[in-house]
C-alpha cells in the first residue's frame, strides 16, 4: 500500500502556514527535512504533519524558535518547568514593553520628556504672552543643554528667568527680541534695543556665576552663543552691543 504524502505547499495549507515557514524551520532544526522523491520534491507524511503542528503552536504561544527544539524533546516535568521559564521571561517583556509604553506617553507631552516641570511652565509662559514658536524653541534648547552640562545651576537660572517673566517691561523687550529674530543684523533699531536691554539689566542685577572655573558652565554658554548666533545674526550683534552698553 503507497503511503499518502503532501507536498510542501499542501502541508503549508493544511496547517495554516506559508512555505517559507516550513523552510525557515528546516533551516532552524525545528522540523526534518524529507528526502526528495524522483522528482526532486519535498514529500512529507502524517508525522510531518503532527510535527509541523506543535512548532506552529508554540510560535503561536509566544515561545522564541531558539527553545522550540528542547520544548519538542522534552519530557512532561521539563516541558512544564521550561514553559514556567519562559513565562516568566515573557512578563519581564511585558513589563519592559509598558515602560516602553510609559516613555512614548510622556513624548506626547514633549518639552517634558527633556526638561523639568519648572522649566516647561516657563516655556509655557512664554507662549501665553505670545513670544513666538520659533523663540520658544530656541529657549527650550538652551534649557536642554543647561540641564545636561549644568543641573546645578538651572534652578537658580529658571528662578531668575521666573522673577524675570513677572517684569512687564522684561516681557515688552522679550517680546521686542522676539520680533528682532530676523532682523538685519545693520538694522538701525538693535542699538535702540540693546540699550534697552542694558537699562533693565542694570537695574536688575542677577546673580553671579562662576563662568571662569565652571567648565560645564562654559561649556553652555559657548554652545549657546555658537546656537544663538547660527539662529539669528540680529541676536549676535546684540549679544555684542548689551555688553558694551553696560561696561563702565
Amino acid at each position: 500500500m503507497t503511503t499518502q504524502t503532501l507536498t510542501i505547499g499542501q502541508l503549508a495549507a493544511y496547517v495554516g502556514v506559508t512555505t517559507r515557514a516550513i523552510r525557515h524551520y528546516h533551516a532552524q532544526g525545528l522540523l526534518p527535512e524529507p528526502v526528495r522523491d524522483a522528482s526532486s520534491y519535498r514529500r512529507y507524511d502524517a508525522k510531518a504533519v503532527v510535527d509541523l503542528v506543535r512548532v506552529k503552536t508554540l510560535a503561536d504561544a509566544g515561545v522564541p524558535l531558539s527553545r522550540i527544539g528542547q520544548l519538542l524533546s522534552a519530557t512532561p516535568e521539563e516541558f512544564s518547568s521550561a514553559v514556567a521559564t519562559i513565562d516568566r521571561s515573557m512578563e519581564q517583556r511585558i513589563r519592559d514593553l509598558e515602560e516602553h509604553r510609559g516613555r512614548l506617553a510622556e513624548v506626547v507631552h514633549g518639552e517634558r520628556l527633556f526638561l523639568a516641570d519648572e522649566i516647561v511652565d516657563l516655556l509655557d509662559e512664554m507662549r501665553s504672552i505670545g513670544v513666538g514658536e520659533r523663540m520658544v524653541q530656541i529657549e527650550r534648547d538652551a534649557w536642554i543643554l543647561a540641564s545636561a552640562l549644568s543641573p546645578e545651576l538651572v534652578p537658580v537660572w529658571a528662578e531668575q528667568k521666573k522673577k524675570a517673566l513677572d517684569d512687564l517691561d522684561f516681557r515688552r523687550l522679550y517680546l521686542a527680541c522676539d520680533e528682532a529674530l530676523d532682523w538685519d543684523p545693520d538694522d538701525p533699531r538693535l542699538p535702540g534695543l540693546a540699550a534697552r536691554m542694558a537699562d533693565w539689566s542694570a537695574k536688575n542685577p542677577q546673580s553671579e556665576v562662576d563662568t571662569e572655573h565652571d567648565e560645564g558652565v562654559v561649556a553652555v554658554v559657548q554652545l549657546m552663543s555658537a546656537d544663538i548666533a547660527a539662529a539669528s545674526p540680529a541676536w549676535e550683534r546684540l549679544g555684542r552691543l548689551v555688553p558694551k552698553r553696560l561696561d563702565p
